[in-house]
């Protein structure tokens, strides 16, 4: 249990592999997780290590991986994932994945390109095809000159009687295939290139063609163009090449076209066998590729990652032995050293591996064992920082408070019902939910954090049947004890009916929660008011408390009885003194006033106000009588007040100056510089101090200085003793003041969603029960799908999102600052485990 409550207890330990058990070693120790190595050639480049060449080709690998699995995600091909997490193949193993992957990139890269260039000629063919086809109609427009050129150039010259005298003119011309986007582009350049001496015709093709370059279909058209003469000529290819325009071959008579479209079609016709032919070829490659391809990128993967940690060994002298350094939980060390004893038979190797724990001063990492339930409790703490080396961990208290505290906020029964059907889904599903990996990050948040919805779903549906609220509605099931006010035709009549205890209160409580005749009350708000905000405050000072009460815990582990003395004491003194007795006068209020007592000096109305009687108390103001009302709860109180704010007075002076004193008469008594204490005080910080007690006890004697010279160094550093010890002191004190206050936000967060709850409701639902007949039935089917919407949209989601912050700021500075520091760093082992997710993770994005 002491894991769970502090992190795990680690070691640093010096790790000897001989060099041929080295890598089976590392592999059995990253599918294990327990290790966390050093590097111990931090000045060498990463391309001047021993495993260079190694992680090289494991990177070359992963590239002709990553070009497989382009192309079978091109295709849609399934990938096949089982599952199975195979062992890290051994290094010769490596030479026949190398080879598979050569083969089968050469392999898909030839058939690539042959299909590639198989549809360069189909589609050079289609375009020929369709050509001839276009350009037969514009020839077929023109009959009946001696030529098909002779019929164009008719039509060209038709209006001109000069040209007409001087007969007929032989034209030449292009056929060609452009993008047809570019065709207005291309008629305004011919024009004006060719001064309009050129006849221009186009068609556009209906169906779309594939570019093979890219796979994208692209819509074209057909054109021909008449010209004469060969500057004319030269100048139209010109304006076609820029233009990106295929210029295809066209006979002139009918009779060479159609020859040549039978020999296009015959063409086409075998281009597209050999295509099928080529596609199923490559189909066939990519769909055995993608049976393994999961597990051949977890093998190389597994294998960089062993080079990769080898690389932050060291060779000993003889080249045979390597030497690492590592972190291990010293709970662990039985099954690394079991690990250690299987890398080293599955390497055939007869040294075994040695494990010799080493003693250091450098700060451990911070290891706390977690599991699936209590890894999203562990994650809220950590984003605020990691916790110190054996510091008192806060997540096992979260797991209570943290859903506890939310539904104080979100406190509905049926809001809280909605929270809890949707997390008891994900958690009963749990394994199908998880095998999708999904790269949806809201989605993934909310199942990473189910059992912590789950826990918050149930404290507020709890929370919710003590509001007796429900969708802003009350349930009356035991029967209200108010029973005159109950009565329906005295509420008709009196719309602000207020309640008075002395006429309707039958002196027995509701069983569970708030007597549902609140709700029809006009004075509702008052009451829920009251007692929320005082709820707000018990808790709050109850958290708080806890939370100093636990900085005891962490000072009596680490030995510092200084602190105990000199920081807790007056800590917990000015805190109970003050805010606890604030809490104790609100128990003593319920308890002593009643609206039915005899003395009308216990009546309700003569209750004082709590914040009053604690503003006197602190300016030490006396109570002034109201009427026949006793200001004072009890007998002696004016003294007792007086005496509690005195003694909480004088704790700030002894946490700001007890420690520095004390560490000065010590300082003087052994002659010893400051420096040592300061840079110790300076690096704990916060709720962890350094035993300067111990520091001073333990002191060599060779350090001690003979004389000091006055006004030196060590008046700098005594001030930075008092200048830290202020900063402390303040922080606390007005903290103390502050994060009470701060506790409010319980009850303004439950106000301000019963009233929106309430606003909902009234708004939206109620239009449509208040319609009759047919059209009823239809107002309140759609007024319900519209209020239902609302509610899970701004009441759970964004309503749940701000309580969930407010939850969160509570325990990370109102709570968590009394005790935790969370300045150390987290361990992270070589966990195979671990890098596949991150590889996973970094593809999907």
């Amino acid at each position: 249990m002491g894991s769970l409550f502090r992190s795990e207890e680690m070691t640093l330990c010096q790790l000897f592999l001989q060099s041929e058990a080295a890598y089976a070693c590392v592999s059995e120790l990253g599918e294990l997780g327990l290790v966390q190595f050093r590097d111990l050639n931090p000045d060498v480049n990463a391309f001047q290590r021993k495993f260079v060449n190694e992680v090289r080709r494991c990177d070359e690998m992963e590239r002709k991986l990553r070009y497989l699995e382009k192309e079978i995600k091109k295709d849609n091909i399934p990938m096949t994932d089982t599952g199975e997490n195979p062992e890290a193949p051994q290094p010769r193993e490596m030479i026949d994945l190398e080879a598979t992957f050569e083969k089968l990139e050469n392999e898909l890269r030839e058939v690539n390109m042959n299909a590639e260039s198989l549809k360069r000629n189909f589609l050079e063919l289609t375009e020929v095809k369709h050509i001839l086809r276009k350009t037969q109609v514009f020839f077929d427009e023109h009959e009946g000159g001696t030529s098909p050129t002779e019929s164009m150039t008719r039509a060209l010259i038709s209006g001109d009687d000069t040209a007409r005298a001087q007969g007929p003119v032989q034209l030449g011309f292009v056929a060609g295939v452009i993008l047809r986007e570019r065709i207005p582009a291309f008629e305004r350049m011919l024009w004006r290139a060719c001064r309009g001496n050129v006849f221009l015709r186009q068609a556009e093709i209906e169906t779309p063609l594939e570019d093979p370059a890219t796979g994208d279909e692209v819509y074209k058209s057909v054109f021909i163009i008449f010209f004469q003469g060969d500057q004319l000529k030269t100048r139209v290819r010109k304006i076609c090449e820029g233009f990106r325009a295929s210029l295809y071959p066209c006979r002139e008579t009918p009779a060479d076209r159609r020859e040549m479209a039978m020999s296009v079609m015959t063409r086409i016709e075998d281009l597209n066998t050999v295509l099928g032919q080529t596609q199923d070829h490559r189909h066939r490659v990519l769909v055995a590729a993608a049976k393994n391809i999961k597990s051949w990128f977890i093998k190389v993967r597994k294998i960089k990652a062993i080079y990769h940690t080898l690389n932050l060994f060291n060779l000993d002298v003889t080249q045979k032995c390597l030497i690492a350094e590592c972190w291990v939980p010293v709970l662990d060390m039985e099954s690394i050293q079991l690990a250690l004893r299987r890398g080293t038979e599955r390497s055939g190797s007869s040294v075994p591996p040695i494990l010799n724990r080493m003693d250091t001063f450098e700060e451990p990492p911070t290891y706390n064992r977690t599991n699936k339930f209590t890894k999203a409790f562990q994650a809220l703490v950590d984003a605020y920082g990691v916790a110190n080396y054996r510091e008192v961990n806060p997540a096992p208290y979260a797991i209570i408070t943290f859903p506890f505290l939310f539904a104080v906020m979100f406190g509905d029964l049926g809001h809280g019902l909605i929270m809890f059907l949707f997390a008891l889904y994900m958690v009963l599903k749990e394994k199908p939910l998880q095998a999708k990996k999904t790269d949806n990050e809201i989605w993934n948040i909310f199942f990473g954090g189910r059992y912590c919805l789950l826990l918050m779903g149930m404290f507020s549906m709890y929370t919710g049947i003590i509001y007796n609220d429900v969708f802003s509605k009350s349930l009356n099931v035991f029967g209200s004890h108010w029973s005159s006010v109950y009565d329906m035709n005295y509420l008709m009549r009196n719309k602000d009916a207020t309640i008075d205890p002395k006429d309707a209160y039958s002196s027995t409580p509701y069983p569970v929660g708030v007597d549902p005749v609140w709700q029809f009350a006009s004075n509702k708000i008052v009451f829920l008011n009251a007692f929320k905000m005082k709820v707000s405050i018990i808790l709050g000072v109850a958290q708080m408390l806890f939370g100093v009460i636990l900085s005891l815990w962490n000072y009596r582990y680490f030995g510092k009885r200084l602190d105990i003395y000199l920081l807790f004491i007056p800590q917990i003194i000015f805190l109970c003194f003050l805010f606890l007795y604030m809490v104790l006068l609100m128990f003593i209020k319920w308890v002593s006033y009643e609206a039915t007592a005899t003395d009308e000096r216990l009546l309700p109305t003569c209750a004082p106000s709590i914040l009053i009687t604690f503003i006197n108390m602190v300016l030490f103001k006396p109570a002034e009588p109201s009427g026949n009302c006793d200001p004072y709860m009890y007998g002696g109180q004016g003294g007792l007040q007086k005496l509690l704010v005195v003694v909480a007075l004088l704790c700030v002076p002894w946490m700001l100056l007890a420690k520095p004193l004390y560490i000065m008469r010590n300082q003087r008594k052994a002659h010893l510089p400051l420096n040592n204490h300061v840079n110790a005080v300076e690096e704990n910080g916060g709720a962890a101090h350094a035993d300067l007690e111990s520091g001073v006890q333990n002191a060599a004697p060779a350090q001690q200085p003979a004389h000091k010279p006055a006004g030196g160094h060590d008046e700098e550093d005594l001030q930075e003793i008092f200048i830290h010890s202020g900063i402390h002191t303040i922080e606390y004190v007005l903290g103390s003041v502050s994060h009470t206050a701060s506790y409010l936000r319980l009850w303004a967060l439950s106000l301000a969603h019963a009233q929106l709850s309430e606003v909902l409701w009234s708004m939206v639902m109620r239009m449509g029960l208040q319609r009759e007949g047919w059209f009823g039935g239809v107002a309140v089917f759609l007024m319900f799908a519209f209020w239902a919407v609302l509610t899970v949209s701004i009441l759970v989601l964004m309503e749940g999102l701000s309580a969930f912050l407010h939850t969160l700021r509570l325990h990370w500075v109102e709570f968590q600052s009394k005790f935790y520091s969370g300045a150390g760093y987290t361990f992270s082992p070589f966990a195979f485990e671990v890098i596949l997710e991150q590889a996973a993770s970094s593809n999907d994005d």
